[in-house]
């Protein structure tokens, strides 16, 4: 890292491979929005997952409070083009709820980008960009009776389901609409693993899709998600090994389907390197040919923390250096931002972010990072092999790289009065 310059208090210049401390104001101010296109390859990361170079030279001069959520929406494009590139056949629905910024949204409507929402704010949301809804499936399975009506009403025809009683709710409010079941999977092979909360087993979901067609819906697919920043690209085989076989089952019992989703998965890079979009698109491909041969179904797909993820830096603080005084001899380092701030996908130290500080480059030792609460739970990393610079000292800036998805949307509203996590596209 840069240390800050003599004569420029609080100000110095920041790369892709380096970072220093910049002023902090109460704004923020937007740069103007770039054209439309993929971004030049002068414009990306020196690796994926670094500091995007748009970024760096924006955090130059830009007051903004802290902590704030930067994300280059050029290369949330280039993400998309490159998912989109990869899997040619699938229609992409972005995961709204990764980050639902109306830049973000604008940009991947203009690039014929579907949406997949969870509430009927994020159908009102696409609607009011302009979004038809025939681009818009409401892929949540949990859904109030009202809210179906109210989704059905906006036009939207696309629903996920997983239960008897959600089936009951479809079949009263979206009369003749295309449903897909969603199936368990275990998430093995995933850094976030998705919970039994959602999905059911390939029995149930085939005799669900039985009953849909018989009362009046559209019996449209099946639908399952592998976990988010799955790693192991034999999890999709797996995955669609078993959709096959429902697929099979129904045809025999006379309901044709016609549609996988695919769901997400694909991964932001964090700490760890993960595979292209190519890789997950090739192991994709041959995994369809292989279990589907030449009846090769509709697809989809629901990208969110693989497109979005990459592109987003936060911009903290450092309020804290100490020590415990006990047997654990690593400092421990308090930042303005934490698990309730926006970053809770460290629960559990599944995410493990890379960060950047404006004194690398000095030496470093093992640290506990925490956010600012009162509530013992804000610890980021305690157990993971967190290392920071000895000289850090609290009012230096630290950079969270690759945190464009699941930020801003897990921010708490004024928890212990702290604001919720500030955000500018540029």
């Amino acid at each position: 890292m840069f240390a800050p310059q003599p004569g420029r208090r609080a100000r110095s210049r920041i790369s892709e491979k380096s970072a220093a401390v910049l002023p902090l104001g109460r704004t923020v101010r937007r740069a103007k929005k770039a054209p439309l296109a993929l971004v030049h390859s002068a414009e990306l990361p020196a690796e994926r997952g670094g500091m995007p170079p748009r970024i760096a030279r924006y955090l130059e001069t830009a007051e903004l409070p802290s902590p704030c959520l930067v994300v280059d929406v050029d290369l949330v494009a280039h993400n998309f083009m490159a998912l989109a590139q990869a899997l040619p056949t699938a229609r992409v629905f972005y995961a709204v709820k990764a980050n639902p910024a109306r830049e973000i949204l604008a940009r991947l409507a203009s690039l014929g980008s579907c949406f997949d929402t969870a509430s009927l704010g994020e159908i009102d949301l696409c609607l009011s960009l302009g979004v038809g809804p025939e681009r818009i499936s409401y892929g949540n399975t949990i859904k109030k009776q009202r809210d179906i009506a109210a989704a059905y009403d906006r036009g939207v025809r696309l629903f996920a389901f997983d239960s008897a009683g959600e089936l009951d709710k479809l079949v009263e409010s979206a009369p003749g609409a295309q449903v897909y079941c969603r199936v368990l999977t275990d998430g093995a092979g995933a850094e976030w693993p998705l919970s039994r909360k959602f999905g059911c087993e390939p029995a149930m979901a085939e005799e669900l899709l039985f009953q849909a067609a018989a009362r009046g819906l559209e019996a449209y697919g099946i639908s399952f998600h592998v976990g988010s920043q799955q790693t192991d690209l034999a999890q999709f085989d797996r995955a669609l090994a078993m959709t096959a076989g429902i697929f099979e089952r129904l045809a025999a019992r006379g309901v044709t389907l016609r549609m996988i989703d695919l769901g997400g998965g694909f991964p932001a890079r964090y700490r760890s390197d993960v595979p292209s979009f190519a890789a997950y698109g090739v192991a994709i491909r041959e995994s369809l040919q292989r279990r589907f041969g030449t009846a090769m179904p509709e697809l989809i797909v629901e990208p969110g923390r693989g497109v979005v993820g990459d592109a987003g830096v936060i911009q903290a603080e450092v309020v804290l250096v100490s020590e415990k005084g006990d047997e654990d001899s690593r400092r421990w380092v308090y930042l303005d931002i934490g698990k309730f701030h926006g970053l809770a996908e460290t629960m559990d130290e599944a995410i493990k972010y890379r960060l950047l500080t404006a004194q690398d480059g000095g030496e470093t030792a093992p640290v506990v990072l925490a956010g600012p609460t009162c509530d013992s739970a804000d610890i980021l990393y305690e157990k993971s092999d967190c290392r920071l610079p000895l000289a850090l000292k609290p009012g230096d800036r630290v950079w969270i790289l690759a945190t464009g998805a699941y930020t801003t949307t897990y921010s708490a509203v004024a928890f212990n009065g702290f604001p919720p996590l500030a955000s500018v596209c540029i």
